[in-house]
């Protein structure tokens, strides 16, 4: 284990660039002024990394203004330009690579290696990803449905975005909310988690010195219940996209429909890991632990719910707790480190309250606890695996966000797909099999928006990612989250210059 380091020039970089402000608003960094402030804080350490003034409501005001100005130029520019100018801003994160991985890792705790090989490049790809689909918005091809006329489809922006993005992968979920957003030609106002802001105003600065028009990307950092809401209520808001828990999903529902707003949801997961009798036991055991542990848990797809086939359960709980056991948990910038802090000390004692709680009906096979020492000061909890817990027990239906597993046996095949499906969730699920109809069956029986067969966690910017059920709605990457921040538009030519037409006679009779 090391030991934790303090907030030096070396574990953080760009920490000037954070002198005026923890506000983006019209291409210039603002300070908050709802007259109160809130500091980032290490979670490795417990140390205050950045204070900064909290938005306000009239910060949520000008931000909106300011895309509000800049998106009749922004959607009036070619696809190209909007292209090209993408293309200018990946350049330029990928050029500021480490500042990103080192502000992310110091406000999240993620071990740099996770930084700098997932969440930078990562992001870097997003962009690019979207500098191309910039350049494919489209509608249908033209035809003459009904015989008279020429009808085709366009493609339109919406208008200004008000996005909200969750602290557990800071940078690339703004990347998420920014890039479909801005690539169709809206404009966007995005509230990051007050507990970390840093890379997403780090973002949107690259963004600027790239040559993006003032007010095409604005951040306002505030709380939920203050700048969150208003910015969902805001009558020149056109659209919301928001990524957190299913409760606070619900409550962004509410206040964005009362508006009439477009919508779109990614929230909560449990998503299962489901191990069939003929599976590669190693395999299966190597991609739990990593599926499960993923950014200390933290990862609304992370493998939370193990179902092993009888055949397999104990040998797979005595592999997967001896090989959790191996995780070396450290300073998220010391190379050795393979798993760091939860975001906040008030999440390590949530994740460890499921965990204590589960002792009255389950089995705590290893961890289980804070560890103490030279890392007692900081928000870490050892890698948890729960077994022989019941289906209808806390740590197998309530969102536990952190480094757990629970590992639960299944007889029948049928029996392994229910006890999957037994969820108010749906976002992503695994199934582990060397036969290719049971893997079929899996993915059209698993009730999820990504299934993964014989791999847990990979994803990639072209295919799409969100769920189904409590798990919310829409899109993020791919082509398919691009089209959402579009509305359609029916263009109908009339090919006949007949002055009076056949249907005219419903109105105008026989004269």
């Amino acid at each position: 284990m090391h030991k934790p380091g303090t907030v030096t020039p070396e574990r953080f970089p760009a920490r000037e660039r954070f002198a005026h402000g923890a506000q983006f608003i019209a291409g210039r960094p603002a300070e908050g002024t709802s007259g109160r402030s809130h500091t980032v804080v290490d979670p490795a350490t417990g140390e205050g990394v950045h204070t900064y003034g909290l938005a306000g409501t009239d910060d949520v005001d000008a931000a909106v203004a300011a895309a509000r100005k800049a998106f009749p130029a922004w959607a009036g520019a070619t696809p190209g330009e909007r292209s090209e100018a993408l293309h200018r801003f990946a350049a330029v994160v990928a050029d500021r690579a480490e500042d990103f991985a080192r502000a992310e890792s110091l406000q999240c705790g993620k071990p740099l290696k996770l930084s700098r090989a997932f969440d930078v490049p990562g992001t870097v790809d997003n962009i690019s990803f979207f500098a191309g689909a910039a350049r494919h918005l489209t509608g249908r091809s033209a035809g003459e449905y009904s015989g008279d006329h020429t009808s085709y489809v366009r493609r339109e922006p919406i208008g200004v975005v008000g996005s909200i993005a969750p602290w557990n992968y800071p940078l690339q979920m703004a990347a998420w909310k920014i890039l479909p957003a801005i690539a169709a030609g809206n404009t966007i106002v995005l509230k990051p988690a007050e507990l970390t802001p840093l890379t997403s105003l780090l973002l949107a600065r690259a963004a600027t010195d790239a040559g993006l028009p003032d007010g095409v990307i604005n951040i306002v950092t505030g709380t939920g219940g203050e700048a969150g809401e208003h910015l969902v209520g805001h009558p020149d808001v056109a659209m919301t996209s928001f990524t957190g828990s299913t409760a606070v999903g619900r409550r962004v529902a509410g206040i964005a429909t009362a508006t009439v707003k477009r919508l779109h949801l990614e929230l909560g997961g449990k998503a299962p890991f489901l191990v069939f009798d003929d599976a590669d036991l190693d395999a299966a055991v190597n991609g739990a632990v990593a599926g499960a542990l993923i950014n200390t848990g933290q990862d609304c797809t992370a493998a939370t719910r193990a179902y092993v086939q009888r055949p397999l359960y104990e040998a797979f709980v005595e592999r997967t707790a001896a090989l959790m056991e191996t995780v070396r948990l450290g300073d998220p910038f010391a190379p050795g480190t393979d798993l760091g802090p939860l975001v906040s000390h008030a999440q390590r004692d949530r994740v460890a309250g499921f965990v204590d709680r589960a002792r009255a009906y389950a089995r705590v096979v290893t961890g289980g606890e804070a560890p103490q020492g030279e890392l007692g000061n900081g928000a870490y909890y050892r890698p948890t695996l729960i077994a022989d817990a019941p289906q209808d027990s806390e740590v197998v239906r309530s969102e536990i966000f952190g480094p757990v597993l629970v590992v639960l046996p299944f007889g029948t095949d049928d029996e392994g797909i229910a006890l999957a499906n037994d969820t108010p969730y749906g976002l992503a699920a695994s199934a582990w099999s060397r036969d290719v109809y049971r893997t079929g069956r899996a993915t059209r029986e698993l009730r999820a928006g990504c299934v993964w067969i014989n791999d847990h966690i990979p994803i990639v910017s072209e295919m799409p990612h969100g769920g189904y059920q409590e798990s919310g709605f829409g899109k993020d990457m791919s082509a398919y989250s691009f089209e959402e921040y579009t509305q359609i538009k029916h263009v109908m030519f009339d090919n006949t210059a007949v002055v009076r037409k056949d249907w005219h006679r419903t109105v105008f009779g026989d004269r």
